[in-house]
């Protein structure tokens, strides 16, 4: 079993993401952490409070960070055009869940969890990267106990989706992000250039929950504020599913194309968000920002059918593909 760290700003895709480590036979998931990001942190909490309690996840829940990593960052962009006010497709969510909380922070529930099980814990991080690097500058001896973290956000060779520069996890904390990619431990990132390659029409959605389980209609419901997003911004009769590939990527890596090399974030600027790596293989360069930084793993070429039909699997059939 992969015992994973959800992180998590719930999001109507953080919401078919926590579905699929919830019903995947081979997912241990040992916890999930709220982040501001898709809603403020009140909201994202409550909908991670509110998916729980619908789906029966016992996995503790820990609330996060409601602001970025640097206090003189105005980070207050959230996405209801996308979401929906509730951040979960305007379904209509109670304004109070009765669902416990951990009395831990999310970043002492990281420490303390990834302390507890050292060399076994993923952390899977699909909205800003507050949280994570809260947890590194608190205790920075975890990144030599973290099993791996995989991540959903950047874009490298393709434009940002909230700037032609920045993906919206990014550019949200760009500071965070900076320190998370530098750390010293295994980082995967999944980002638009893999994502937007990977979306679920509305009739395969259909299909599955005519064919699933009864958890999957809720999925649907709260989906169609987003996939209308998409129909009337993109032209697009679907949605792009950004972190569940991110989730797929931890039990199908096969089905992803990477590229190797140190990234780092710009923080502030025109570019402000920007995700950049210098690939280990062709040029080198001396005296840059990249000297001395960890090589990380940029996915740069995925699978889309297969990794739509991994999903499907897991969600309507509670089998790994």
């Amino acid at each position: 079993m992969l015992k994973v760290i959800f992180d998590t700003d719930p999001g109507v895709d953080d919401a078919m993401a926590l579905l699929y480590l919830h019903r995947h036979p081979g997912i241990d998931l040992v916890g999930v952490t709220t982040v501001f990001g898709n809603a403020p942190i009140e909201i994202t909490t409550r909908n991670a409070q509110y998916l729980h309690q619908q789906w029966k996840i016992e996995a503790p829940i820990a609330k996060g960070a409601g602001r970025a990593y640097d206090d003189g960052r105005d980070a207050a962009h959230f996405a209801p055009v996308v979401h929906g006010e509730d951040g979960l497709g305007n379904i209509g969510v109670p304004l109070d869940v009765d669902h416990p909380l951990d009395e831990r922070s999310a970043t002492q529930f990281i420490i303390d969890t990834v302390r507890a099980d050292p060399g076994n814990v993923t952390l899977v991080a699909v909205g800003r990267m507050t949280n994570l690097a809260l947890a590194l500058k608190a205790d920075p001896q975890i990144a030599s106990l973290v099993k791996e973290v995989v991540i959903m956000g950047g874009a490298f060779d393709v434009n940002g989706n909230v700037t032609p520069a920045a993906e919206a996890n990014i550019h949200g904390d760009p500071e965070a992000a900076d320190v998370v990619f530098t750390a010293p431990w295994k980082v995967t990132i999944i980002g638009l250039d893999v994502t937007l390659k990977t979306t679920m029409s509305s009739d395969y959605l259909a299909k599955m929950v005519e064919a699933g389980p009864s958890e999957l209609k809720l999925l649907s419901d709260l989906s169609q504020y987003y996939i209308d997003f998409y129909r009337q911004r993109v032209g697009l009769d679907g949605m792009a599913l950004h972190d569940s590939c991110a989730c797929v990527y931890l039990t199908e890596p096969h089905l992803f194309e990477v590229r190797t090399g140190p990234v780092r974030v710009v923080c502030g600027g025109l570019a402000d968000g920007k995700t950049i790596q210098a690939p280990d293989q062709g040029r080198k360069y001396v005296g840059s920002a990249w000297d001395g930084v960890p090589s990380q793993v940029v996915c740069t070429g995925i699978q889309p059918e297969a990794v739509l039909e991994a999903i499907r699997a897991v969600l309507v059939e509670g089998r790994a593909p």
